[in-house]
Parts: structure tokens; sequence; C-alpha cells
């Protein structure tokens, strides 16, 4: 291309931009109109005076709903995951949990949630140095290495990942190894880990690019998972090989289990096999056939665990499944969601018309739930506990959630989903394989779909309480 063919593509470019450009005219015209229409200025008046949500909400949703449910299994407090992006570990423990204050005696219970957290930590830097030597030969600003690059060690995860942390490692009770200032609030020591991680990770591409073999590679990032481990014992203690397990039960009587391995602590007061759950979703966008499995490219955390895989079922069914688990079962259901969308924090309401945005500012919002996901509008942020359901002629109208935000918020920590804000914002459920239909059981055997990183449905459950 010659100079002058560069300076008129220039021109032509700026030609283009400006066309596009604001105007005063046009900003004096919208001007305009806004102050020309009332409604626009009494709700500028409310809502710079008041919080938004305040004054949207939904009156009437407010006013139907109660906390009151047909089936309903939690005699027990809800946790607190505090400012940290722990949710689906503590989803996950908070329905072990169940089973375990049943068979020792206790009225509450809670399995050490740093515990599984320091180890998960661990695993995922071994996760990112490994996706990092795999990736060594591309280049620096490839999507995926740059993708892993921005998420090295998360709070987030899933059902999966959970799993495999506790078919390796165990469960410790809460009193062994309890919460520490980093894992109530785990930024400040994420930030270390990240940059130890990124200079592990500069450490195995530039011997790469020297041609080093993958074992000099593997070396390297033996020399920073010391680093890691070091850095996460420092921030949340170090977790316990074994420990001496006695308690007094809640009728007074003392009980004696002697020292115990976390892998046979788990073994003997988890009593359901979680190692059989699936993982449902409902992803209605096109190209996400119901019936297939899908994956997603370095999703995880243990390098052999479990693969993270999702079976694709229609909303319908995924309700039945968590309702049956619920009222057949007498068991909680782990759960993911949109947390934050239409959400009375104080009252504990979710629903799918909770706030009337669209009358407040005179803006149709049309997206659908397949066109949120396309469109970078939705995805999975939290994980929870379905604990109980209400039922009306055989059908779910309203859930109840266990939360892991404290007992400040809801009512003592336990919100109610309506069952339309699950139709718009729900996204995963853990059931037993033998729960599923026959042809869905078989579908599970079939190759996933993989999706890339940055898919939606990558998303890892990992949503931080806001401060009161």
């Amino acid at each position: 291309m010659t100079l002058e063919t560069t300076a008129r593509s220039s021109e032509a470019g700026n030609d283009s931009l400006a066309a596009g450009a604001l105007s005063v005219e046009h900003v004096a015209e919208l001007r305009n109109l806004f102050h020309a229409e009332p409604r626009n200025l009494l709700a500028q008046n409310a809502v710079t005076r008041a919080a938004i949500d305040d004054i949207a909400v939904n009156r009437e949703v407010v006013t139907s709903t109660d906390h009151t449910f047909s089936h309903l299994l939690d005699k027990w407090a809800v946790t607190d995951q505090k400012q940290s992006g722990r949710c689906w570990l503590f989803a996950g423990m908070n329905l072990f949990r169940v089973g375990a204050m049943e068979k020792m005696g206790f009225k509450d219970f809670e399995f050490s949630q740093t515990y599984l957290f320091f180890w998960d930590k661990f695993e995922r830097a071994n996760y990112f140095l490994e996706a990092m030597i795999e990736t060594s030969g591309r280049p620096i600003d490839d999507r995926v290495v740059a993708w892993l690059l921005d998420h090295p060690v998360d709070d987030g995860g899933q059902w999966n990942m959970f799993a495999s942390l506790v078919d390796k490692y165990g469960l410790a009770p809460k009193a062994v190894m309890p919460e520490t200032v980093s894992s109530e609030r785990t930024m400040p020591m994420n930030r270390h880990l990240t940059q130890r991680l990124r200079e592990g990770a500069r450490d195995i591409r530039d011997l790469a690019q020297q041609g080093a073999a993958v074992e000099a590679l593997r070396t390297a990032k033996t020399s920073t998972l010391e680093d890691i481990f070091r850095i996460l014992s420092i921030h949340l203690g170090t977790p316990p090989e074994q420990f001496d397990w006695q308690w007094t039960d809640q009728d007074g009587v003392f009980q004696r289990d002697g020292e115990l391995v976390p892998q046979a602590f788990a073994k003997k007061y988890v009593n359901i096999p979680f190692d059989d759950y699936v993982c449902l979703v409902n992803d209605p966008r096109p190209g996400s056939p119901y019936g297939r499995t899908f994956t997603v490219e370095y999703l995880g955390n243990v390098v052999g665990g479990e693969d993270v895989r999702y079976l694709n079922v229609e909303i319908d069914l995924m309700k039945e499944l968590a309702m049956n688990s619920i009222v057949d079962r007498g068991e909680p259901v782990w759960m993911g969601c949109d947390v934050g969308k239409m959400m009375e924090r104080g009252l504990g309401i979710w629903d799918a018309q909770m706030f009337d945005y669209g009358s407040l500012y005179g803006v149709e919002f049309g997206l659908n739930r397949a066109e949120r996901l396309r469109y970078h509008q939705t995805y999975m942020t939290h994980a929870m506990l379905f604990t109980g359901v209400d039922v009306v002629e055989g059908a779910a109208r309203r859930w109840r959630v266990e939360n892991s935000w404290g007992d400040k918020n809801g009512r003592k920590g336990f919100y109610v989903m309506n069952d339309s804000w699950f139709d718009e914002y729900m996204f995963e459920i853990a059931v037993r394989r033998a729960d599923l239909p026959t042809d869905l059981q078989n579908a599970l055997e079939l190759e996933p779909i993989v999706l890339p990183p940055w898919d939606p449905m990558g998303a890892l459950a990992q949503s931080i309480p806001l401060v009161d």
C-alpha cells in the first residue's frame, strides 16, 4: 500500500467516524425531550434522593409473596462466606452437613470451608501452570492464553470442581481449621497469588521459547508451587493431615471418634453419593441442543480430577427433578443462578417482576433468556441450596433458598424464589444420575460439545456479597 493510498484510507475512516459523532444539536434535542416530559422529572426527583430499587420495587410482588412452604427441610442456621467468592464450596458443604448433623447429633455444624479452600487454591495454581505449559507454544496475545492469564486463581467454582476436591482431600470440621482474615476477605491474598502465578507463567514460556523440554517446564512449575504453598499457609493456615475428633451432641452426650484423616472423616460423615451426582443446565441458545452434554475448555481445578460436564435440559425438567429431590428424597439441592437480577435482598425475595425499571426509565428491556446469554447480559454468578418448595397441584410455585451471606438479610439468611424467577435466572442444579430419565442417563455417555473458556456457561459461581 502506498503512502497516498494509506492517507486516503485514513481520511475515509475519519469521515466514517465523523458521520457517527454526536452533534451539539442532537444533544440539545435530547435535553429538550427529557425536560418536556413531566414523568421524567418526577423520576429524576425520586431517584436522585433514594435508591433506584426502593423506587422501582413492585409492591404487588412483595405483598403476594410469603415465606411459607409445603415442603421444608432446613432446621439450621445459615453460613457466611463473608467477602469471598466461595459460595460453591459453602453450598456443597451445606448440602453435606445435613446428614453429618443427623449422624453426630448436632443441632448445628459446619465443615471447614478454609480447609477445602486451601486445596482448591493450590490445585488451581497447578491447573493454571499446566495450562501454561500446554499453551506455551502459542503467542502471548492468543485469546486462550490471554483468558488464562486473566483468570489464574479465581475464588469461584462448579459442582464437579467441588466433588474433585472432596474425592482427593476429604473434609475436616470447622473447629480444626477455622476461618482466617484472608479466607473471609480473599482479595489481598488473591492479588499476591496472581502475581506469583503470572511470574511462573513467564518463566515457563521463556523456557519454552528457548527450546526447553517439558521436564524443565515442570521443574519451573514446581518452584512456583513451593511459593504458592507457602503463601497459602501464611494466609489460611496449614491443612491438618489428621485430627482428634470428639464432641458433645445436642443431648449432652459426649462422643469420641479419635484420630481421623480428612478422607476418612468425609467417608464416615457424608451420607450422599456425591460422586454419582450430575450437573444439569438450561442453555436455550441456538446451537445448544437439549439432551447433549457440554464441557468448557480449561474449566477445572484438579488436574486428573472430574471433568466439568453439563447436561443441557429443558427448564421444566430441571424444576421437576429439583422438586422431587426435596419432596421424595428429603434432600436439599445444590444450584447455581444469576443471583443479582431482580433480587430484593432485605426482604429476601427473587421474582422476575421484582422491579419495574422499564416504567421508571420509560425504556423497554426486551432480551429473552437466550439473548441475554448471547449478549453477555446474564450468566451463573452464585451457588446456593434449595431447602424447600411450595407445591400447588403438583407444580412448584416458590422455592426456599439457603444462602451463604449470613443472617442479616432475607429471613435470617433464607430467601424465597418465586417460580417466575426460576424460569429466567436459574442455570444449574446437581442431582443424582439415577433420578434422570433413561435417555438422559445414556446421553451422559456421549462425547461432550466443547465450549471455549470465555463462553457464559463457563462462568464460575463466585458472587461476593455486598457489604451492608
